[in-house]
């Protein structure tokens, strides 16, 4: 009894922090009326009342004119946080979900995705096309994605999940192991004019082009 109490009591507590944080949004928002233009208040920012799943199922959508440049103006705030770990946990159910693969760890760094995976699939080639498209459909295409079939990878990719882009070296490392992951099939080419990693020649990963040049 007590506990459902506990939780009906969170749950409200929560509730209340959303619609003030809610307000607060709306309430900046529209304080300049020449930086937006909706058409409808509440549908512009998803504040129907007692629908409490309207986050998840509106629509988003913001207009800006150019001749409001100053108001346009975009720092480090505005740009969107990218949840990595939500992002590697989503690749790796999806991936579970492709016949013949049955384990997947994925590592999500701030410009690449690193998935080891085990597989009885007997055509590798078309799996890891089918793990690595799984992976671009999640993660912005800025991103490059390498995949290895190799089930000893699954191990040493958890290794680096306690990094991040301070730890010393860890780009050398994280270089390292996509070289190692190379070695197992990566699916199709991306495109014509990038590989099956969705690199362009010496896009990013200069030093890894010119290991494959030689």
């Amino acid at each position: 009894m007590n506990k459902s109490l506990m939780t009906v009591g969170l749950l409200g507590t929560l509730f209340l922090s959303g619609c003030q944080a809610g307000n607060e949004v709306n309430e900046g928002a529209y304080g300049n009326n020449n930086t937006m233009n909706m058409s409808n208040y509440n549908e512009g920012y998803n504040t129907q009342m007692g629908n409490a799943d309207s986050t998840a199922t509106q629509y988003g959508f913001v207009r800006y004119q150019k001749k409001m440049a100053s108001d346009n103006r975009i720092d480090n705030n505005d740009l969107p946080i990218l949840n990595r770990e939500q992002v590697a946990s989503m690749i790796s159910k999806m991936a579970t979900q492709i016949p013949n693969v049955n384990d997947v760890a994925t590592l999500v760094t701030d410009e690449e995705v690193l998935i080891a995976y085990q597989t009885d699939s007997q055509d590798r080639n078309e799996t890891a096309d089918q793990v690595k498209k799984t992976a671009l459909s999640v993660v912005p295409r800025y991103y490059h994605v390498y995949v290895s079939d190799d089930v000893k990878k699954l191990d040493e990719i958890e290794r680096y999940s306690g990094m991040n882009v301070y730890t010393d070296n860890v780009e050398y490392n994280i270089d390292d192991m996509i070289k190692q992951m190379l070695k197992s099939p990566q699916g199709k080419k991306m495109s014509t004019g990038e590989n099956e990693n969705g690199e362009m020649q010496g896009e990013v990963n200069e030093g890894l082009d010119e290991d494959m040049n030689k």
